[in-house]
């Protein structure tokens, strides 16, 4: 008699819930393997039946199998799969898995005496390393006030990405502030040797220089992981190309996995040519497309391939999926950000008060609002606070409580009163210097501030401070930073009354507050929070929901203006597209405004570049939006009444 575990182990039965192609890539594996594999096409199932196969029917020591992913997140997701798929095989051993990170860690605990580190050496996280970067600054009596340590310290962590020593980089530099980090470079390093500490770019950079300069280490470790597996490899970049590469390079029994069209992340260093020169690494790879689709129906697939196809300096998949047809992308053009967000909120309510014929019933958790920066927000919140609809933000802090908001905040209520501890204790907080400039600048326009604006005012403080120079450290999240103040302007803009403006603000903050409090109550009965995801595209790689609403496509906003000269940028800009439209199952809508104000100033801006990619037999326009009068009268009794509050539709 047949055990029942064991028979559930047989090798048909491991494979019997792959497609023909998820089958051939895990029975494949032997040699170079790429395996483009496409949104919601089943990657982790194809990795970890690999892994299972490896174990069960090749015999393969599990030590010997390494499997790499980008998150701790995506590690132990991946464990837990390959251990329901072994069973009892998992009780011997275990394959080794984790981030780029831990691995290089885990190696240079036991390894890096050969490059004169302590076993125990310390691993600095990211504030532990801007710290060092300003204790670097003071020893060089470098200011802080001119060059940021942030910055800097994204300047350097740039360099060790691309493997550029400190000893190397003066010679790459040029203008005074990359010479600047060159001298902060060489200081930083020394304090982080004096503390036997690393960076975590050290971790990857020293593993690849312990390979390259002790061959009989690297030849340890290639014996040790004779199958390597690689996840989301279009996100690699100089460092973990060239580490993966020396770890397989005896055996060369390198899997990678990856979708080119969904490389979102060059601003993190990620190189999509990675996957692309895969192949010409390796002239006898074996390449698996894996084009079946199990999460959208076909067209939202379609729209997805109508941006994407334009791109040229990558492969490109044509995703099939067994739901053919299904509803049509709904277009929705608004007057305005207001009728955007009520727009949403308006659709949102009508899908949850539909009764479920043929679908999965709708809860607040199935909906999406995603959006190009994280800027876009502040309307979206307020909307949704107003209409009593709960949000939770992915990934973000809500517009409210981020800090540049705080600051700008504290600079304006000591316009109002000066004697506020808490707001003096932050801008001082800011600089003294910058707070000294900002009071003289109080007492400069003292005669004169009732006839300033909200707005005026704002301007004024933030120039006589230089407060976007302090948060301006040259990287995407310093860009967000100055976004973020730029779009408090749009508020400033609409309540030119200081007074009115910032009771407005707190209001609002209130509302915040009041929700949190509502939110935690409700947990407190209900494991999970029944909300609406707010979030950026960025953020949204890797997620899905049954409806999805992509708002702000307009160009300059998503394409966004600093993509539109840069043929590079403009193909990431079209792979961000592709990835938001393919985190939607069953429901994809996309809203642009005729005007919007944003930045603080009101602007008109041309269709989004991706909507008129978009075939016209699969978007459905929502013209009954278009009129003010049909838009209020298909929204909820609530949401007429909140249209008609203040300023909101009076543009």
């Amino acid at each position: 008699m047949v055990d029942v575990k064991i028979q559930k182990l047989m090798p048909n039965s491991l494979l019997d819930d792959l497609n023909p192609i998820q089958r051939q890539a895990v029975e494949n594996t032997e040699g170079p393997t790429l395996i483009l594999a496409g949104a919601g096409s089943g990657k982790t199932k194809a990795l970890t039946h690999r892994v299972a196969y490896l174990i069960q029917v090749k015999k393969v020591p599990p030590e010997n199998i390494l499997m790499v992913t980008f998150t701790n997140k995506a590690s132990e997701e991946m464990k837990k799969r390959i251990l329901s798929l072994l069973g009892d095989y998992s009780k011997s051993s275990q394959p080794i898995m984790g981030t780029f990170h831990s691995l290089c860690a885990r190696i240079l605990r036991k390894e890096g005496s050969y490059l004169g580190l302590s076993p125990t050496f310390t691993i600095y996280d990211e504030n532990d390393a801007v710290d060092a970067v300003k204790e670097a600054m003071a020893t060089l009596n470098l200011s802080t006030q001119k060059s940021s340590p942030s910055s800097i310290r994204n300047t350097i962590s740039g360099a060790k990405n691309e493997m550029i020593s400190a000893l190397e980089y003066p010679q790459y530099a040029r203008g005074y502030f990359q010479e600047t980090v060159a001298k902060i470079y060489l200081e930083y390093q020394k304090i982080l040797s004096k503390n036997k500490a690393v960076d975590f770019d050290d971790l990857l950079l020293l593993t690849v220089n312990l390979f390259q300069n002790f061959p009989e280490v690297l030849t340890k470790y290639q014996i040790q992981f004779r199958y390597i597996l690689v996840d989301e490899y279009q996100d690699t970049n100089a460092v973990q190309y060239l580490l993966t590469k020396l770890l397989a390079n005896r055996y060369k029994n390198l899997c990678v996995v990856g979708d080119a069209s969904q490389s979102i992340y060059a601003f993190r260093g990620a190189d999509f040519r990675n996957i692309v020169n895969f192949q010409k690494d390796y002239p006898n790879v074996k390449v698996f497309n894996l084009e079946q689709n199990y999460r959208s129906t076909q067209n939202i697939l379609d729209a997805a391939y109508s941006v994407i196809s334009k791109n040229q300096t990558h492969p490109i998949l044509k995703l099939w999926t067994d739901k053919s047809g299904g509803e049509r992308i709904q277009l929705a053009e608004t007057r305005n950000e207001t009728e955007e967000g009520l727009f949403v909120v308006s659709t949102i309510k009508q899908l949850l008060s539909t009764p479920a014929v043929n679908r999965e019933p709708l809860t607040m958790n199935s909906f999406a609002v995603l959006y190009r920066t994280n800027a876009q927000s502040r309307a979206l919140e307020e909307i949704f606070l107003k209409s009593g609809i709960p949000y939770v933000l992915v990934g973000g802090t809500r517009f409210y409580e981020r800090k540049e908001i705080k600051d700008i905040l504290a600079y304006l209520r000591l316009v109002i009163t000066p004697e506020d501890s808490l707001s003096i204790n932050r801008i001082e907080k800011i600089g003294k210097n910058r707070a000294n400039k900002f009071w003289g600048l109080i007492d400069k326009i003292k005669p004169d501030l009732e006839k300033l604006t909200t707005l005026e005012l704002m301007n004024q403080i933030i120039e006589v401070t230089g407060y976007i120079d302090y948060i301006d450290d040259g990287t995407d999240v310093g860009s967000a930073r100055i976004e973020n103040v730029k779009e408090l302007g749009s508020v400033a803009e609409e309540f030119p009354n200081l007074m009115q403006f910032l009771e407005t603000v707190t209001l609002v903050q209130s509302e915040f507050s009041t929700d949190e409090k509502n939110k935690k109550s409700k947990r407190l009965k209900k494991d999970a929070q029944d909300a609406v995801t707010l979030t950026t595209l960025h953020q949204a790689k890797g997620l899905e929901w049954p409806v999805v609403f992509m708002v702000g496509m307009e160009e300059g906003l998503f394409p966004h203006s600093r993509c539109l000269l840069d043929p590079a940028e403009m193909e990431e800009e079209r792979r961000l597209c592709y990835v938001g439209i393919t985190r939607a199952k069953n429901h994809l809508y996309m809203t642009y405004t005729r005007q919007r104000l944003f930045f603080g100033t009101r602007s008109s801006n041309l269709v989004s570049r991706f909507i008129l990619d978009l075939p016209e037999d699969l978007v459905l326009s929502n013209t009954n939006y278009q009129d003010r009068d049909q838009f209020l009268n298909a929204a909820d009794e609530d949401i007429s009444t909140l249209a008609d509050d203040d300023k909101w539709l009076n543009e």
